[in-house]
């Protein structure tokens, strides 16, 4: 029988990876501007200017229902969004950015874009590429995986 070695797992070392990226971008969104990380996927979710409902939020930012809830109506009493009566299902609810949300998105944004280039600044160009093909690989290997079942 073969042996696990965690540190050498994929999983595992894909796991480190993320908490350490989350972390790094996360000093800049809970520092200044005092953001969770379900408030700032909120708050990237919604800075294009489109309007999305709670659900679609969630299925967007990988939030469970819960705390996708509470971050929005945090950012509601903070005045960073608003909910419209989504007008093809009067049921739901449609959100987006109000002048102060989209104003803290436009000073967040290029901050965590220059995180982000600082971070992948160790690769080259073409490793830059590859890292997005291989990532998109095994995404669709994992969803296969998961439809077979």
């Amino acid at each position: 029988m073969k042996s696990l070695h965690l540190t050498e797992f994929f999983p595992y070392q894909l796991t480190q990876l993320q908490a350490k990226v989350s972390d790094n971008i996360a000093e800049i969104y809970t520092g200044r501007f005092e953001l969770s990380r379900q408030q700032w996927r909120v708050l990237a979710s919604l800075g294009n200017g489109e309007l999305l409902s709670a659900k679609q939020i969630g299925e967007q930012t990988n939030l469970e229902k819960m705390p996708a809830s509470r971050a929005i109506a945090k950012m509601q009493t903070q005045g960073l969004l608003v909910k419209n009566t989504d007008k093809t299902d009067k049921r739901s609810s449609l959100l987006k950015l109000t002048a102060h949300g989209l104003a803290i998105y436009q000073q967040l944004i290029p901050m965590a874009l220059q995180r982000e280039e600082e971070l992948l600044s160790v690769l080259s160009v073409e490793e830059r590429t590859q890292l997005c093909e291989i990532i998109e690989k095994i995404t669709l290997k994992s969803i296969e995986i998961s439809n077979k079942k």
